[in-house]
């Protein structure tokens, strides 16, 4: 399957100042095969270590950073022959392996010739751990589920990215039927890749839905098994309620909806192991549209989102014929897909979005997003009847601003707002 990621490591590849490159991301999100494929394609061949449990692999770094001397053992077990700019070398699981982790560092300084890839499933837990990390001495590239231009690539649908690429809405519009059912079935199966494998390979329902509710068990295992024995009943809790708190009318992350009496300082921990597994990410409340956002962050208001919509459909117990059928979990849910569906597409892009709400409630943005040097309001709505007075009353507010909306409606521009529908979302 086609990745974006793929042009991202080519880049990576010609750097005249390339150093070794970290691929983080959750679990099964591809980081992997994507790592194989692009060695398969780009390299004349591909030495591939794998640190979990692997006692050789270990022992190889734990003696010394002589990198002749671990080149040789690692060519030596992958049988390999480890050529400067013509293998790639990838080291997978390497949290797994702190010394492997180290060694970037003595790769990057005594020997850049060679081209060395990692990945962790859950390095970002590893790093904020404190063990050692080569700052400055690496590359790094965050990796997320499949969006949804992948997955129409995945589902042979080229033509309709190209046209969505190009933002021709005279094509685009006419084609408006086949990218919403398109939109609904992302909504149902994700972009999780060995779910998208399946289901276009038998468009099986059910065994999209058993492999979902596979990966979320994995998901739950690992919190036994790496976080902190004292936080594995918070992190459960925190993880179990996503799909209800952002089904409230007022999506805010509220702490009380976990158990009568709960306070931040009893689940801050909980919150930062998921976001640092790549499980969850957090949106913060802004109270100005000011640059840089950052600076108007309040730091107790927050709203939480899970990685996939898909997978959050699994834990929402949401039917095939909700979503693809009557379409009913775009529209219902108080717009939690189709809030969680942008924010998921935005998030893959490199974009760092809040969200603002005044403190009446009266008015709320979904996404405030900080680009080309302008602050951009974002309002998602999941369905073709918009009304958009939030939105409107806010640029009365702040008319040096523009405001986006994200809709089922086609490409309108206006005044004071430009209507994109939801399907472009990955070009505009």
């Amino acid at each position: 399957m086609k990745r974006n990621i793929t042009q991202q490591l080519q880049v990576w590849k010609e750097k005249t100042d390339r150093k070794p490159l970290i691929v983080n991301g959750a679990r099964q999100v591809g980081k992997t095969y994507s790592l194989k494929e692009f060695g398969r394609e780009a390299y004349e061949n591909v030495a591939y270590i794998n640190c979990d449990g692997n006692e050789e692999v270990a022992n190889i770094f734990a003696q010394d950073y002589d990198m002749h001397r671990i080149l040789l053992h690692l060519s030596a077990l992958t049988g390999v022959d480890i050529k400067p700019e013509r293998t790639l070398i990838i080291i997978d699981e390497i949290q797994e392996c702190p010394k492997a982790l180290n060694s970037l560092k003595y790769f990057c300084e005594d020997a850049p010739q060679y081209h060395v890839a990692v990945a962790g499933s859950l390095l970002g837990i590893s790093l904020h751990a404190g063990n050692s990390f080569p700052v400055g001495k690496v590359d790094m590239i965050k990796m997320y589920p499949m969006t949804f231009d992948e997955f129409l690539m995945a589902a042979g649908e080229d033509r309709l990215v190209d046209m969505l690429r190009q933002q021709d809405y005279s094509l685009i519009t006419p084609m408006s039927a086949r990218l919403l059912e398109m939109l609904r079935q992302y909504y149902y199966v994700g972009g999780m890749p060995a779910v998208v494998k399946a289901f276009f390979a038998s468009h099986q329902l059910s065994e999209v839905r058993d492999i979902q509710n596979q990966i979320l068990f994995d998901y739950q295992r690992d919190f036994s098994k790496h976080a902190p024995l004292s936080e594995v009943p918070r992190i459960n809790m925190v993880w179990n309620s996503i799909p209800s708190q952002l089904a409230k009318e007022n999506k805010k992350f509220v702490y009380g909806a976990l158990k009568k009496g709960a306070r931040a300082t009893q689940f801050e921990m909980a919150i930062e192991w998921l976001i640092d597994a790549g499980l969850i990410y957090k949106v913060p409340r802004v109270s100005e549209p000011r640059k840089p956002l950052k600076f108007y962050e309040d730091l107790n208001v927050f709203k939480l989102f899970s990685l996939d919509v898909g997978l959050m459909g699994a834990m929402a117990e949401t039917t095939a014929a909700d979503v693809l059928v009557r379409g009913t979990a775009m529209t219902e849910y108080r717009g939690a897909f189709t809030e969680l569906f942008v924010l998921t597409q935005l998030v893959a892009r490199g974009i760092t979005p809040y969200y603002y709400s005044a403190n009446d409630s009266r008015i709320e943005i979904n996404f405030l997003i900080q680009k080309a040097g302008t602050v951009i309001p974002l309002e998602v709505k999941a369905e073709e009847n918009v009304h958009s007075k939030s939105l409107r009353t806010y640029i009365e507010k702040y008319p040096q601003l523009k405001g986006v909306r994200l809709s089922m409606l086609p490409y309108h521009d206006q005044d004071w707002m430009t209507n994109y529908p939801l399907y472009c979302v990955n070009f505009i």
